[in-house]
């Protein structure tokens, strides 16, 4: 996982925002190439730029091809740059062969929330809140705590979304388990038919929904439980649960 403690803890909005926007360009223009990667700076920096707005979304390197003017193996170059440096990643979908048309193409993310911001524009709060990648946003930062605290595997991490809207955000395959876990940004979050459906599709032992918002886990309903995020760094509310700093 990605962790910039000078952004994190620096004293002002405005002195994290510039010490973001440094590190991007000492990124593109300096650790690249010491990497024996040779790109122009400008070209990746916009790729990157597309990417923070697809972010939380499947891959469609065809359309992000024609937006570059480039070919869809130059895209996918550039995406597996990224990766490889740890600045993006992909959750890639599970098939549960339910006799439905899934999802066959991964999800792609900004590796750290602190830098897709930067790459969208947004600078505070109140922007973030207004901006349309904000339930994205947070669906990133969540899923990928998630994923590190349960020390899961990237072979052990997955998403499952069908084409006639039902799907999961995030399904953990793991010690036997099969756990999921749908991401809201809300602090009062509902059962939706959606994850009903993945609930007995996947045949979940578990079903979390990580929510907006402090306090202690509730039970939603048999099988279901709601979570606030301020639970994360409790082991008590999944048995996966590996509690890191």
């Amino acid at each position: 996982m990605v962790v910039f403690p000078r952004a994190l803890l620096a004293d002002t909005l405005q002195l994290s925002h510039e010490w973001r926007d440094a590190f991007i360009r000492t990124y593109l223009e300096r650790d690249l190439p010491q990497l024996g990667i040779n790109l122009p700076a400008l070209t990746l920096r916009r790729f990157w730029t597309m990417l923070a707005h697809y972010h939380g979304q499947t891959w469609n390197g065809s359309e992000l091809a024609r937006s570059l003017g480039v070919s869809d193996k130059t895209v996918s170059r550039y995406l597996d740059i990224l990766e490889g440096t740890f600045m993006a990643y992909r959750l890639m979908p599970w098939h549960a062969n339910v006799g439905k048309r899934e999802i066959k193409s991964p999800k792609v993310y900004v590796a750290d929330t602190g830098l897709l911001h930067s790459l969208l524009g947004i600078n505070d709060q109140d922007a973030l809140l207004a901006h349309p990648k904000c339930g994205a946003s947070w669906e990133g930062f969540i899923l990928r705590e998630v994923i590190r605290r349960t020390d899961a595997k990237r072979s052990e991490a997955f998403f499952w979304s069908v084409h006639a809207g039902a799907e999961l955000d995030l399904l953990i395959l793991k010690d036997g388990r099969r756990l999921g876990f749908e991401i809201k940004l809300t602090k009062s979050p509902q059962i939706t038919a959606s994850m009903r459906s993945s609930a007995e599709a996947l045949k979940l032992d578990h079903l979390y929904v990580m929510c907006h918002g402090a306090g202690e886990p509730w039970p939603m309903s048999e099988g279901v439980t709601a979570v606030p995020a301020s639970c994360l760094a409790s082991e008590q509310w999944c048995p996966m649960i590996r509690v890191t700093g």
